[in-house]
């Protein structure tokens, strides 16, 4: 009779661990959930401002290739040009950034949320990591559109290497998936959760 008391109490106490451990992945899931919901709006901004920033860059850029750097205050127009486009990269890195630090502070231990959490960082330091590719391109160039002032043969028909490099990186540029969106609907679709409890 004791035997089956003791097995008893194993099976509560495993019925008991996978309640709980069931519980507390789901809780983790909807604090997950909440941060998300909670940063959509300055997410869908971050994804806007993007778009119009990388589409302003590649018609710059093509212009450069197609034209040449140009003479005289052309090369201040465009070396001007270089440094706002690069702190435009940066500021939008940086609105990509407060996405992925809400996500990243998140104190997952359960194994599907920090997954969901982990796929999402990755796609946000992809992001951020081709806006800091594009930062990098536009501050060696715009030095150089102001050399190019100091040569006196030169006839405006080139442009530094970086715009052609930063020229082809645009010309491949894939507008970003709502990653957002994705991990929202993975969460809700797993859980089962109601907007309510967001």
């Amino acid at each position: 009779m004791r035997l089956s008391n003791c097995g008893f109490c194993v099976l509560l106490a495993a019925a008991a661990c996978i309640t709980g451990c069931g519980k507390q992945e789901r809780i983790e899931a909807v604090q997950l959930a909440k941060a998300l919901t909670a940063k959509k709006a300055d997410y869908a901004k971050s994804n806007a401002t993007e778009k119009e920033f990388v589409e302003s860059a590649k018609a710059w850029c093509a212009g450069i290739t197609t034209n040449g750097a140009g003479r005289g205050a052309e090369l201040d127009q465009n070396a001007s040009v270089a440094t706002q486009i690069a702190q435009s990269a940066v500021a939008v890195s940086a609105q990509i950034g407060q996405v992925r630090q809400v996500v990243d502070d998140l104190a997952l231990k359960e194994e599907y949320p920090k997954e969901v959490r982990n796929t999402l960082i990755t796609q946000l330091t992809k992001r951020q990591r081709m806006l800091q590719d594009v930062r990098a391109m536009l501050e060696q160039s715009a030095p150089q559109f102001l050399e190019y002032k100091k040569i006196k043969t030169y006839a405006g028909d080139t442009y530094p290497d970086g715009i052609g490099k930063l020229n082809t990186m645009l010309g491949g540029y894939k507008e970003p998936d709502d990653a957002l969106a994705t991990a929202l609907g993975a969460l809700k679709e797993k859980y089962g959760l109601s907007d309510s409890e967001l």
